[in-house]
């Protein structure tokens, strides 16, 4: 990795762990600067406004996750086990989780910095889960006549939903458990007659 990208990597981790820590608008950039060492004029340099930063901090986010949890080359029940895992993970990192929740809560406003990056994101999501559906019908493992979008869409209003009860509710909402059952109630339902 070259040093530019060694400091930017840095920096975004940084100003991820300050968003998740203080949200949007609590999040200071002389303290993401601080934790990097750098000058406030420095870090700007590299990113040229919070704003800029902080859809920069999504779509690292995005990205740690998508090494993480391959979802781009999954299909059919792999891809559903996936996001299993994605939940299971985020059950470890209510920060992010929180983070995620607050932002998306707030990005429906057209004015909001990360309102076209929530866009973008539900849009790849779907088209990422819908193509992963199809791949399980392709290999025999799903009903051929499933409606791939519509499950996509449920699948991430599942997702959402439950992320939203459980920070809500951490003691009596198990994220993690009441995906897990989800998805295998899809599966069985998705699963050609035999």
């Amino acid at each position: 990795m070259k040093r530019g990208e060694a400091r930017r990597d840095r920096i975004l981790a940084a100003a991820l762990l300050e968003f998740a820590e203080n949200g949007y608008r609590g999040a200071s950039l002389a303290r993401i600067a601080e934790r990097v060492e750098l000058s406030q004029a420095g870090l700007l340099h590299h990113f040229n406004s919070k704003e800029r930063l902080f859809v920069a901090v999504l779509d690292y986010r995005d990205e740690l996750d998508a090494r993480k949890f391959d979802m781009a080359s999954a299909g059919g029940i792999d891809a559903l086990r996936a996001l299993v895992g994605v939940v299971e993970h985020n059950a470890r990192v209510p920060g992010l989780v929180q983070l995620f929740s607050v932002i998306s809560g707030e990005a429906v406003t057209p004015d909001h910095p990360g309102h076209e990056w929530a866009r973008r994101r539900y849009r790849r999501l779907r088209a990422d889960m819908a193509a992963a559906l199809r791949r399980g019908v392709e290999r025999g493992e799903f009903r051929a006549d499933l409606d791939a979008e519509a499950h996509a869409d449920r699948l991430i209003a599942m997702m959402d939903g439950l992320q939203t009860q459980w920070l809500i509710d951490p003691d009596r909402v198990d994220m993690a458990a009441v995906f897990r059952d989800y998805v295998d109630d899809l599966i069985a339902l998705l699963r050609p007659a035999v």
